[in-house]
């Protein structure tokens, strides 16, 4: 090896370790407040709408995140493309850690009375534009520096940090109510994740700094004509369109099983929720396996066959997810929530690679970012809603399964839309419309 491989090694490195790391953190932001949410949010900020309406309403103000993300997208994706991807990542991490830590010190319904929630409402808006514009920023800091043949396996990088931040969330939040009571941890027990929030931007912040920017950046010959939202809107929305169809199933079985599931186990079926957290915790703990298997499986066999299967999967155990947990028998929950992490991982492990490789290097930004993140407005933040009118209506949450498996047909139908990317140097899958060159393949095929 050269000193230029060695570089370039180095380099690859670096980024796949920011993009984990900066990843987890503000995933780790995110999902606590899913975790408040379910856990105590309801009774904090909105007390006077009785529970199902404190639930509701909880939940409402977790979607307003969502619903800003594709703004958070658009705007990093306008810097990320024109002026490059490591400074936009460094302010997408800064505000979502100060919108974070906010929550934390926020008043209660009690001190402020409906201006708690309104400031609430406001600083869930600052976290999704900040993680709008992380994941797609993050997902081309290593595909931009990957060898074509291996960009699944660096993408599962950037893959885990969902699952670290995840396990970080939910291992804060079972851990002090082991150590708090009940009066305790509502008081202010659930405020210490959003405070510790500081400290872990303060790392990702001093990794990302080490990272150079991205060669392909550096070296194309193009920035974006126009706008970059009005060039891939216009160019390349059925590309836009479509990748959401595949993103959204995801999003869908992920809320689902982590957030509103945990509301169900313990408001309706009466589950201690520090059981539902410890089995959530080992399922992450799979999810990270299937992701890591996924993602490096895909540089071979291919990210579209890798997806369909996965998709397929998930529409399977949607069906019995739900009718597991509601028998309230511990070892048949676990297999249910256990399960639904476990076929996540699979479903979540090329995407990294998938979506950077469908648009080309002046807009990648824009378009990898906002796929992803209508996907999760529509997955992400409507699911939970869905899933608790559903209940409320039919008195079981079995029709939600059916629900989240109808996404997955939706997200294979995308799939057959969409061509194959494994193998093809970056750009040449020009917004979908060219099928590239697959590793191994026969050319004249």
């Amino acid at each position: 090896m050269d000193a230029q491989d060695a570089w370039r090694m180095g380099q690859l490195r670096r980024a796949a370790a920011a993009a984990l790391i900066g990843t987890a953190i503000e995933f780790y932001d995110f999902f606590i407040y899913g975790t408040a949410a379910a856990l105590v949010f309801g009774a904090v900020f909105f007390p006077e709408l009785g529970t199902l309406g404190a639930l509701l309403a909880a939940f409402s103000v977790y979607a307003v995140a969502f619903l800003a993300r594709p703004l958070g997208a658009v705007v990093f994706g306008h810097f990320g493309d024109r002026l490059g991807r490591k400074a936009t990542l460094m302010v997408s991490l800064l505000l979502m850690g100060l919108a974070t830590a906010a929550v934390g010190v926020l008043p209660g319904f009690g001190v402020l009375g409906w201006w708690a929630p309104a400031v609430l409402v406001v600083l869930r808006v600052c976290q999704g534009v900040g993680l709008g514009g992380e994941w797609g920023g993050a997902a081309l800091l290593i595909a931009e520096n990957a060898p074509a043949g291996r960009r699944g396996r660096y993408g599962a990088f950037l893959q885990l940090g969902p699952t670290i931040g995840f396990v970080l969330a939910n291992g804060v939040f079972l851990a002090l109510q082991v150590g708090l009571d009940e009066r305790a941890f509502r008081d202010w027990g659930w405020r210490v994740p959003f405070l510790a929030s500081l400290g872990l931007v303060a790392v990702g912040l001093f990794v990302r700094l080490r990272v150079e920017e991205s060669p392909v950046f550096r070296e194309q010959a193009e920035g974006p004509r126009k706008a970059p939202v009005v060039e891939v809107l216009r160019e390349h929305w059925r590309t836009v369109l479509v990748g959401c169809g595949v993103i959204t199933v995801g999003y869908a079985l992920f809320y689902l099983t982590t957030t509103y599931a945990l509301a169900y186990a313990t408001t309706g079926l009466g589950v201690a929720s520090t059981l539902v957290l410890s089995m959530l915790l080992v399922g992450a703990v799979g999810m990270g396996a299937t992701v890591w298997v996924s993602a490096r499986r895909s540089d071979d066999w291919g990210r579209r066959r890798t997806l369909m299967g996965a998709a397929a999967l998930t529409s399977a155990w949607s069906l019995v997810l739900f009718p597991l947990l509601e028998t309230a028998r511990r070892p048949l929950m676990f297999v249910a929530l256990a399960g639904a992490m476990v076929v996540l991982g699979c479903l979540l492990g090329p995407v990294a690679a998938f979506l950077p490789e469908l648009f080309p290097t002046r807009v990648r930004y824009t378009g990898a970012a906002l796929t992803y993140n209508l996907g999760g407005v529509v997955g992400g933040a409507t699911t939970p809603l869905v899933a608790t009118r559903l209940t409320a209506a039919y008195g079981t949450a079995t029709p939600v399964g059916w629900y989240v498996a109808g996404l997955g047909v939706v997200a294979l139908l995308c799939l057959r839309l969409l061509p194959e990317t494994v193998g093809a140097e970056l750009g040449a899958v020009d917004g979908g419309r060219r099928r590239a060159p697959v590793l191994g393949a026969d050319p004249a095929a």
